[in-house]
């Protein structure tokens, strides 16, 4: 491949451009996973990606962006790994920059020879390409249950045990896009994803624990997959980031653990781990936020059995769910009443409204 540049105009593969910019309205197509990062294309120059980016974006009819597409596709299948490389380097890039390339590149037969990259290859680069080429795809939502019929999972969760940092990212995104086909939680969580997902909740940098942590809030929307979480251990890494107000991840974790409350395992191991007094900490002195979601969990635990009741009672958790209950937001005061009382109650009684107090407490809480 060769490109010459003069000024604003380019030579490739013998044709001509001119006065094209790689500016497109969807370049910001990513917001929860987003694969653009400084520093990600150290192979291309970038005056070739703005070319690549022209190719397929321009009306320019010198050069059919469908033949690029599809030159590129069969280029994924060289025995030159030098040639795959590049290829679906340029294919992730198409895909993330226009929408209607993830539609031509499904087309034109990528998936199923970027899978077998993610299967097999042990070029950590090209590895990398291919995880982020699938989930570029996977933005465009007719894709997503293509490119999960045509056996993605395993080579994804696969990423997320051996790929180097941006695919076990990459890879995490694109299981939580497969994930919003209710039908793909169940088959994500019994392929073996959520032990390495927790993983990079724990291990990962700050993306990678917030990309794992979305992935983990969407596919715990699954009951057997919130037992597989605790098993896995996420409660140890859900309470640490909870407890470090520093670490920008209290929400997130808050908002995964109020899913996981609803199972036993979870409420059992959210003790062991030390859990109350970080909520009711939360409740002290979060945001707004924060002290919703924390003052939900605690109900929710509290309805469970008197046990958790007097435990809870005993950090102090009264005062500062008192003080909630005069200043908080009205969903906030609503649920900070409900375990006031609850906690108040005669340590043999057992309340009758409880259960539907805390379906209502429950209710609303999403990842923002």
């Amino acid at each position: 491949m060769e490109t010459e540049v003069q000024s604003n105009s380019f030579t490739y593969m013998g044709r001509s451009f001119s006065g094209l910019s790689i500016h497109d309205g969807s370049s910001s197509a990513f917001s929860d996973c987003n694969s653009d990062r400084s520093g990600e294309f150290p192979t291309a120059s970038s005056q070739s990606r703005r070319l690549l980016i022209a190719c397929a974006s321009s009306e320019n009819n010198n050069y059919s962006s469908d033949e690029l597409i599809r030159q590129l596709v069969s280029d994924l299948n060289s025995p030159s790994p030098e040639d795959q490389k590049q290829a679906a380097l340029e294919l992730r890039l198409l895909a993330k920059n226009k929408p209607e390339n993830r539609i031509k590149i499904a087309e034109a037969g990528a998936i199923r020879p970027l899978i077998d990259i993610i299967s097999s290859s042990t070029d950590s680069q090209l590895h990398e390409y291919g995880v982020t080429a699938i989930l570029n795809l996977s933005l465009y939502d007719e894709n997503k249950e293509v490119i999960a019929a045509a056996g993605a999972i395993k080579p994804l969760i696969r990423a997320l045990k051996v790929g180097n940092a941006a695919a076990k990212e990459n890879a995490a995104c694109a299981l939580l896009r497969l994930s919003q086909v209710d039908s793909n939680k169940a088959a994500i969580g019994r392929s073996g994803a959520i032990p390495p997902l927790v993983n990079l909740l724990e291990n990962g940098n700050f993306r990678g624990k917030k990309d794992a942590s979305t992935a983990l809030y969407s596919l715990c929307s699954v009951k057997d997959n919130k037992v597989r979480a605790v098993q896995a251990g996420i409660m140890k890494p859900l309470v640490e980031l909870m407890a470090d107000f520093q670490s920008n991840m209290v929400d997130k974790s808050a908002f995964v653990l109020s899913l996981l409350v609803s199972v036993a395992e979870a409420r059992a191991a959210l003790v062991d781990e030390g859990g109350i007094p970080v909520l009711v900490e939360i409740v002290e002195v979060g945001t707004q936020r924060q002290k919703e979601i924390a003052v939900a969990i605690l109900l929710q635990l509290c309805e469970d059995g008197l046990s958790y009741r007097t435990l809870v009672a005993r950090e102090g958790a009264i005062p500062p769910l008192v003080a909630l209950s005069q200043t908080g937001t009205s969903r906030a005061k609503q649920k900070a009443e409900m375990l006031i009382g609850l906690l108040r109650q005669p340590r043999s009684g057992n309340a009758a409204a409880a259960p539907a107090a805390t379906a209502r407490a429950s209710s609303d809480v999403s990842v923002a």
